[in-house]
């Protein structure tokens, strides 16, 4: 690349490439591109392989940041600049359009998204033109963490010890100004791309459960570390009451930083004490399991679409097949199964504690193969996160790594009296039989396709297979794998 001085550099805009990091709070890639001086030209390419990447629910939800977004960056003089297309593409048409010398944005982990990246790195950088890249979404680089034999890690609590004491660097505050240029580029209409359109009319159901933005999330998180922060250890498995902090759903598209959330947690440890503390550590612990995701992502990137195990290849899962089909459709006969999918479709996320059981039955009462249920999710969550959902499903399969023994098998009956003891959750999302539904129960028959033909005044189902069969059946399956092997 030619050498260039600062004065020129400053002369011309940079390129501010955003993705999974859409917000002006602790944004590494703002800093840098305002740091030469010079304007900044905030884009956003919705190119193949985020379409690709992204099912119906996460596509909307991306909008509605996008959206909120753009209304941020007017209101502080800015604007955001969308374009379709070949990433590649779209930033040579920038660069030629507006005479940018540089292009800065914030890393991403898949596979796909570091294929596309590293090809236009090299590209740009073959044209002249300088490009950075930089850490946004992660506390610490997958590269950095390593064992004590310079290795990646493959099991969380030894990962978890490895990070416990590593201190984040601190959250950079929102930029004084964001430098707009003279002349804007053009840029493409948000509505044109009909990011909404799959949801269908399921959008306006889980609309009202989305909240959206930097705002949003930092006041998520405010109520969180003020109100449950201290009984999160205690409280976080139970569905029935709001004890967790929500914030998945930024985290996704990175409307706050992991920054700006550990480094919450961490004051609230250092004000509380005792069992409290606990508490706080613990969502910090759950903090760096999403680390930990990314951690395996980067290092094994075949997590996300084979057994990460590979000796479980020839465990007999079913494909897709008539079961599955009633347990997507939260329709399984098995009550606190069908409230996990039905709290799914209705609000567009799930509580963690329901998402193991609702995987563990389909995996393992169902046999049916975790891709099924993994694909399932990646359409439905309005906080998908591609590494996230990818270990979480072959966790509770047991084909992961640090997985969940393949002989645990969630009893929803167990589950449910443990966790909704007085059935507020099950009541809340299950609405035949009641005299007077859940309005969130009803929401459910709203969202749903109409051509499922369901109703909130049919007979609830009769279960799909009895729970000790499913169980025996299970670990039947497990018993012949082992001793084939």
């Amino acid at each position: 690349m030619p050498d260039r001085s600062s004065a020129d550099l400053t002369s011309h805009p940079t390129l501010l490439w955003l993705r999974k990091d859409l917000r002006l709070g602790d944004h590494p890639a703002w800093a840098r591109a305002l740091a030469s001086g010079g304007p900044a030209i905030p884009v956003y390419i919705l190119d193949p392989v985020t379409e690709r990447a992204m099912g119906a629910a996460p596509r909307w939800r991306l909008g509605l940041s996008l959206e909120d977004l753009g209304r941020r960056l007017v209101a502080r003089g800015s604007r955001l600049v969308l374009r379709r297309g070949d990433a590649l593409d779209v930033l040579r048409a920038l660069v030629a359009e507006t005479g940018a010398r540089s292009v800065v944005w914030s890393r991403l982990y898949d596979p796909q998204a570091r294929a596309r990246d590293g090809e236009v790195k090299a590209a740009l950088r073959a044209d002249g033109i300088e490009a950075i890249s930089v850490n946004a979404s992660l506390l610490h680089e997958p590269w950095e963490v390593e064992t004590g034999q310079g290795s990646f890690f493959k099991v969380y609590t030894p990962f978890w010890r490895a990070v416990r004491g590593r201190e984040p660097s601190s959250p950079l505050a929102e930029p004084g100004t964001l430098a707009p240029p003279g002349k804007w580029p053009a840029s493409e209409t948000l509505s044109d791309w009909r990011l909404g359109g799959g949801m269908k009319r399921g959008a306006a159901v889980v609309a009202r459960f989305a909240a959206v933005g930097e705002n949003a999330a930092l006041d998520r998180l405010g109520a969180f570390v003020e109100d449950r922060i201290a009984a999160y250890k205690d409280e976080r498995d139970r569905p029935d009451i709001l004890a967790t902090s929500r914030l998945s759903e930024n985290l996704a598209y990175g409307e706050i930083s992991p920054r700006t959330i550990w480094h919450a947690g961490r004051s609230a440890m250092e004000r509380l004490s005792g069992h409290a503390e606990a508490g706080a550590e613990h969502f910090l612990k759950e903090l760096a399991w999403r680390e930990f995701a990314y951690h395996l992502l980067y290092h094994t990137p075949r997590i996300e679409t084979e057994n990460w195990r590979p000796e479980w290849d020839d465990f007999p899962w079913h494909a897709d097949n008539a079961d599955a089909e009633r347990w997507r459709r939260g329709m399984t006969g098995i009550e606190m199964v069908d409230a996990g999918m039905r709290e799914m479709y209705a609000t567009g996320t799930m509580h963690n504690r329901l998402r193991m059981l609702v995987a563990s039955f389909l995996t393992k009462h169902l046999l049916t193969h975790w891709r099924v249920g993994e694909a399932w999710f990646r359409d439905c969550l309005i906080d998908w996160d591609p590494a996230s959902n990818a270990m979480g499903w072959q966790w509770v399969a047991g084909s992961g790594p640090d997985a969940a023994p393949y002989f645990r098998v969630f009893n929803p009956e167990t589950q449910a009296a443990r966790f909704d003891p007085e059935r507020r959750y099950v009541d809340r999302f299950i609405a035949e039989g009641r005299d007077r539904p859940h309005e969130d129960a009803l929401s459910y028959f709203d969202a749903v396709p109409r051509s499922w033909g369901l109703s909130a005044s049919d007979a609830y189902p009769q279960p799909v297979i009895g729970l000790r069969e499913g169980r025996e059946r299970a670990l039947a399956a497990y018993q012949q794998r082992r001793s084939a092997t």
